[in-house]
């Protein structure tokens, strides 16, 4: 029996733990989930460099085994084995820089930063196609935060005086609209005139700056020109120092541009990169490597306890024009209110994308990245409806999608 003096202690402690209760059953039951666990709410993990990463079951990472595997086996079952763009039917359809037939189908998925599966050779070293985009917006993101470019509403003509912005068309093109494709950009770089890209038999009209979305990889070879420019280093040099090493990534990665991009900077010669595989050359990358790279974003730009990009940048990248909703700088695809680039997949939800299917997924609700190469082509909401499943049946006992 209490005693009329503890009474008041005993009353307190039994409200205060009726009171912890439901926020410590709620506690367990997210661990239980996998949810406990998430970096957003406690010290992130980070893989070390190259092989050091470490590795947690589906079951560990709250995700269905089952409802995995079936993901990966539609991949394959999907697999696109002559993937990549094709040129053909353009004029000015020459290959001028180096390409490479796809490896296979592979993919990996992370949770937490944690491998969670893989498939196929994720260390094989293949074209990427317009992933390669995101890689270049990053240096433009690079380049702001060291002072290099003073406002991206800036006309690049302020920058570079090589003739590229002297028509009066071009005169007022803003770094802006160069990074969301609304350019309008008119002329021709190595041998290559706008107008050619993604020719649909007649010539188009011209366009005003900042009127049109126009996925054009004239214009982003031009940006990359004139990053090269403003950076005076290779492009490849600067994303190394910057962000892949930093971020533990192989050496087996390489940047390529075109046979006729040499350019000369300060009496040095220095190949000026491409923004995709159009005309062959881009990023060769592997899918770890990729990983890491959308990792990256995945934690704000953040890499153990360093802030490599800036949180201000990344919140550009991924703001929509008014002119395309469901794409903020090359080439964040994007999941908006406005549109939906992808809609099995959340709101926002970002996705680097590629010709082949070569993708990069961040899913900020998950705490996941998925990379997967050579997809076919309408498939990719079905495998990230699959993908998604691994929660759904974890969780609920869904029937699993097949």
């Amino acid at each position: 029996m209490v005693s009329k003096r503890h009474l008041p202690l005993a009353v307190y402690a039994f409200a205060f733990s009726a009171l912890l209760g439901p926020v410590a059953e709620s506690s367990a039951q997210e661990a239980r989930s996998g949810e406990g666990a998430s970096a957003k709410t406690s010290t992130p993990y980070f893989p070390g460099p190259r092989e050091d990463w470490q590795r947690k079951t589906a079951a560990e990472a709250g995700m269905n085994a089952a409802s995995i595997e079936a993901a990966i086996e539609f991949a394959r079952a999907n697999y696109n084995r002559n993937g990549g763009y094709s040129a053909a039917n353009e004029p000015y359809n020459t290959t001028i820089g180096p390409t490479r037939a796809p490896s296979g189908m592979n993919g990996i998925i992370l949770r937490h930063g944690y491998i969670v599966a893989e498939w196929g050779d994720t260390k094989a070293v293949d074209m990427t196609f317009s992933v390669t985009k995101t890689y270049l917006s990053t240096v433009a993101g690079l380049a702001l935060e060291a002072g290099l470019i003073a406002d991206l509403q800036d006309p690049v003509r302020e920058y570079l005086r090589d003739g590229s912005f002297d028509a009066a068309h071009n005169r007022d093109i803003t770094w802006h609209q160069l990074l969301n494709q609304t350019s309008g950009w008119e002329g021709s770089l190595w041998g290559k005139p706008d107008w050619a890209d993604r020719y649909r038999q007649e010539r188009r009209p011209s366009e005003a700056p900042g009127e049109h979305y126009r996925y054009n990889d004239v214009r982003v070879n031009l940006l990359a020109l004139c990053l090269l420019n403003i950076w005076r280093r290779p492009l490849p040099q600067v994303l190394r120092e910057h962000v892949m090493d930093p971020i533990g990534a192989s050496a087996t990665w390489r940047w390529h541009g075109y046979e006729n991009s040499w350019v000369n900077v300060d009496g040095l010669q220095m190949q000026s990169v491409s923004g995709g595989g159009h005309w062959g050359g881009g990023m060769f990358i592997s899918s770890r490597d990729h990983a890491r790279f959308g990792y990256l974003f995945l934690r704000e730009g953040e890499w153990q306890g360093r802030q490599l990009i800036g949180r201000n940048w990344i919140k550009r990248a991924r703001t929509p024009s008014k002119l395309s909703p469901t794409y903020g700088y090359m080439n964040w695809f994007l999941n908006t209110e406005e549109g939906k680039r992808f809609p099995s997949a959340g709101l926002g939800h970002v996705f680097f994308l590629g010709a082949g299917t070569n993708m990069v997924w961040i899913d900020p609700d998950h705490d996941m990245v998925v990379v997967v190469r050579w997809l076919r082509t309408g498939q990719v909401d079905a495998f990230i409806q699959r993908v998604l499943a691994a929660f759904e049946d974890g969780k609920k006992g869904k029937k699993r999608l097949h």
